[in-house]
């Protein structure tokens, strides 16, 4: 028994200019790992094959019927520079399907060899950041915030040299595309014109039927870039690497690499082992989000009839979006501490908020545990400067007054566990050496972020001095 993948091309169809068609370079020895049943159901895949079969064809050991893999090709600012022509250099997009929700989907392999766009790479991923991806992306959709999802992880049985001699590994990435503000600026730098027309009218199709012009477009993009970034803070996730390639115009998270859950808080966190500067630090999102909607609002204004006076209405759409990362910042903190934007909320929610997180910082607290525990019996314990918290205290309650389920609504916004950096890096060493049990236990805990599971509260637990993870990386 083979898998029937119903795919349904469109990518596919358009211009060789937007892709190198590209097939799976075989690997030695394909292992399933993991496999996400549920989200095969999603995108009708049907009856499953046993795990030998999944793992050839989520290897690109057999290309499935119906495929049509290729690597796309994009350009991107990565840490501010341009990069004119960047592209998939270790992935492929086998194709789409439409799934049991109607929603249109890639499915995708990351590690699968070289292509056109590897740069002397190999092409290859071992194993650690395809099992970070994995989990993460996954705690990610549990979180209910966008993001692609992970459906298979395969052990190549080939050896990946980095600095040492790792294990190979290949992903199967899913998302709503793959195209990025990276994918406009390669054919807006090149002066194509009809090629930028085409990926335009091709998104607009795909995730913005709505969007009758291309400012139009930006300001949807926009919309969905405000709210996930709101939604990543919420949380406390750094993305590590927000250039304008790693950016998705369906508004999804992708391309977990340097990524990281904040433990103590602290604005300023960056986790990333490349971003000595700070560019995409946690308090920075916002505006490298806004910074890369800019570059995506100079490729589009080309498609204008007379582009120089056109600029503005796109610079005003550019202006308001630190405003709508703001509001949507303020909606979610506010149910962090149990409060909503209902008609005449105070004003000063602003000012409340920002003065639990000065008192987190000056005492070093964790960010997630924090804010679990104002829900909680004795949200006091939390505090190492009780007398402190006694003040702001009594402001939050006085706020509180009227507002009703406060405390469901910040249990349903503070998440019990989050993929804690030393929890993965344990994961990932047990992994290497032949063990899984600690993957499939953050799997099976994670799936449930916002429930409490007394038996799992060790996965709660900051990390003590000797277990912090200061940095990661990218896994490329």
């Amino acid at each position: 028994m083979t898998l029937q993948i119903p795919f349904d091309n469109s990518y596919a169809a358009l211009p060789p200019a937007f892709y190198s068609r590209q097939v799976p370079v075989p690997v030695a020895a394909p292992r399933l790992l993991a496999f996400n049943r549920p989200l095969a159901d999603l995108l009708g895949l049907g009856d499953l094959p046993d795990d030998e079969t999944l793992a050839r064809l989520f290897s690109g050991n057999e290309v499935p019927s119906g495929a049509t893999p290729l690597a796309q090709v994009y350009a991107g600012h990565q840490f501010g520079g341009f990069s004119p022509r960047l592209g998939d250099g270790r992935a492929l997009l086998l194709g789409e399907t439409l799934g049991t929700d109607g929603l249109r989907r890639d499915i995708a392999l990351k590690g699968s060899g070289p292509t056109p766009y590897s740069r002397r790479g190999d092409g290859r991923a071992w194993l650690g950041p395809v099992l970070r991806e994995y989990v993460v992306c996954e705690a990610m959709h549990a979180l209910g915030i966008p993001t692609t999802r992970a459906l298979a992880a395969v052990a190549t049985g080939e050896t990946i040299y980095r600095e040492t001699a790792l294990p190979g590994a290949i992903l199967t990435r899913v998302a709503q595309s793959h195209i990025r503000v990276g994918t406009f600026e390669y054919f807006a730098a090149r002066g194509d014109r009809d090629g930028l027309q085409q990926l335009y009218e091709h998104t607009r199709a795909r995730h913005y039927p709505e969007a009758g012009t291309p400012l139009e477009l930006l300001q949807a993009v926009i919309a969905r870039q405000a709210s996930l970034i709101a939604q990543w803070m919420a949380v406390g996730f750094i993305h590590g690497v927000m250039n304008t390639d790693n950016c998705q115009v369906a508004g999804e998270t992708i391309d977990y690499g340097p990524c990281a859950f904040m433990d103590t808080w602290h604005p300023d966190t960056v986790y990333s082992s490349i971003d000595q500067q700070g560019r995409y630090a946690y308090s920075n999102q916002p505006h490298a989000a806004t910074w890369n909607l800019a570059k995506l609002a100079s490729a589009l204004v080309s498609l204008e009839a007379d582009p120089q006076a056109a600029v503005p209405p796109y610079q005003q759409a550019i202006e308001a979006m630190p405003g709508q990362i703001t509001a949507q910042w303020l909606t979610r903190f506010r149910a962090k501490i149990g409060l909503t934007d209902r008609p005449g909320a105070e004003t000063g929610d602003a000012e409340l908020i920002a003065d639990l997180l000065d008192l987190m910082q000056a005492q070093k607290l964790d960010f997630t545990n924090t804010f679990r525990a104002l829900s909680g019996a004795a949200p006091r314990d939390a505090f190492l400067d009780r007398t402190a918290f006694d003040d702001w205290h009594a402001r939050w309650q006085a706020r509180l007054d009227g507002e009703t389920a406060a405390q469901s609504r910040m249990e349903a916004a503070n998440p019990w566990v989050i993929p804690r950096n030393h929890r993965m890096e344990e994961m990932i060493s047990a992994a290497v050496a032949g063990d899984m049990a600690p993957f499939h236990r953050l799997m099976e805990v994670l799936s449930t972020p916002y429930r409490a599971q007394p038996a799992q509260t060790s996965l709660t637990l900051p990390p003590t001095e000797d277990q912090i993870v200061p940095a990661t990386y990218c896994g490329t």
